[in-house]
């Protein structure tokens, strides 16, 4: 699957409201996401229906007054910072196994009615203010991957970093790359413990999946995976996510339905995460908004995609000066991206057939002059149809964060 911005925020209320960033306009430092679109969110319109709406872990997305409890039936927000919880009895508890304690206590009390239960872990998060220990792991993990040595990715040369424009070169994709990748045993400490939170994610999804098995529930539950943005981990010399290489697009995508017997497949079709809103809905019976810029995904699974998109729209419009924003169309063969505050702005064209890791850009190559042009105008059209052009006007942000005091 692929986001259509990828940073947690954005990201998040595009899962609620099946619009793209450009449309819905929250992202960190921006107002609250408008009633006008959680009103049409899919927890909203399943409460609606009769459905018992759950919400556990990691929320992200400024909401205005009351509308939370609009769209859930129960939410228990559990934030890192620390990741590790002091309980009653004074023993720490990991979030992602209390995300899985809640979990199965909102499973136990829905048992008998229809629901949609929303498992939001903060792992694999970085803990960003541990400069040593970035990744915290539950206990069941301990030791794991200590016996081996993961070695560098690939695409970790330094040529394919310094082929990167400066401001790439700048922005927080590098300054983060100090904090956790830098040397070998950097990379080896925090990859390992990055692995181990993975595999604590991995757990619990078991024990929720078990918990429905044991409450019967298991053959008329269905179970969406995936994630809110990509990771660089090292990748170009970068970490993070923001920018429009696949690595930062491209996230995990697992729909189980009980009732499918064909089981397994695999599809290439472009999927987005405003898909998620729509394909819970369709799968309810329920309405899908006009207002969704989203498609079920049921037809994907089923295999009746003869009418499926064959290109996509991705953005990160932040308002943060260490992440260049940029906004681009995707399809099966190219990547157009354009940082359009740079000054000239700065343009890339990846052929994914021919480079799949992106490491040259076209754009300025005359022999893809006409398929460069027209991403270009294919990418103008689609910013237009999702919403205005960008400006500080039509994107409002809080301010600039205050100056710590001395």
């Amino acid at each position: 699957m692929l986001v259509t911005t990828s940073i947690c925020a954005a990201s998040r209320a595009s899962i609620f409201t099946s619009l793209h960033e450009r449309t819905h306009k929250y992202t960190f430092k921006t107002p609250a996401l408008s009633k006008e679109f959680t009103t049409n969110s899919y927890s909203r319109l399943l409460r609606d229906a009769g459905y018992k709406t759950g919400y556990v872990g990691k929320f992200g997305v400024g909401m205005e007054k009351g509308e939370k409890d609009k769209m859930f039936s129960e939410i228990q927000e559990i934030n890192r910072n620390p990741f590790f919880k002091k309980q009653p009895d004074g023993s720490l508890r990991h979030e992602t196994e209390l995300c899985g304690d809640w979990a199965e206590g909102f499973l136990e009390r829905s048992k008998n009615e229809p629901f949609c239960l929303a498992v939001s872990f903060n792992a694999a998060h970085a803990e960003d203010g541990d400069k040593v220990n970035h990744f915290p792991w539950p206990k069941a993990v301990d030791g794991m991957y200590d016996d081996v040595d993961i070695a560098y990715p690939d695409l970790h040369r330094e040529e394919v970093f310094e082929s990167q424009p400066e401001f790439l070169q700048k922005s927080l994709n590098r300054e983060r790359y100090f904090w956790r990748w830098d040397t070998k045993e950097k990379y080896q400490h925090n990859m390992k413990a990055y692995l181990r939170m993975i595999s604590g994610i991995d757990g619990v999804v078991g024990r929720v999946m078990s918990k429905l098995k044991s409450l019967k529930l298991d053959d008329n539950t269905i179970v969406i995976f995936t994630g809110d943005n990509g990771y660089y981990a090292a990748k170009r010399g970068f970490a993070g996510k923001w920018s429009h290489y696949e690595e930062s697009l491209k996230v995990p995508l697992v729909i189980y339905d009980p009732r499918n017997k064909t089981k397994g497949q695999v599809s290439d079709e472009i999927c987005l995460n405003i898909d998620l809103p729509a394909t819970m809905l369709n799968y309810a019976g329920v309405k899908i908004p006009a207002q969704y810029q989203g498609k079920s995904l049921v037809k994907v699974i089923e295999g009746k995609t003869s009418n499926w998109r064959k290109d996509s729209f991705h953005e990160h419009l932040m308002n943060h000066n260490p992440i260049p924003k940029w906004e681009g169309v995707r399809n099966e063969n190219f990547v157009y991206a354009n940082y359009f505050q740079q000054d000239p702005p700065f343009e890339f064209l990846h052929d994914l057939k021919k480079d799949p890791q992106q490491l040259t850009n076209l754009a300025k190559n005359p022999e893809y002059a006409k398929v460069l042009e027209k991403l270009r105008s294919r990418s103008l059209a689609l910013r237009k149809s999702y919403g205005k052009e960008y400006s500080l006007e039509n994107f409002p942000n809080v301010g600039k964060r205050k100056p710590k005091k001395k």
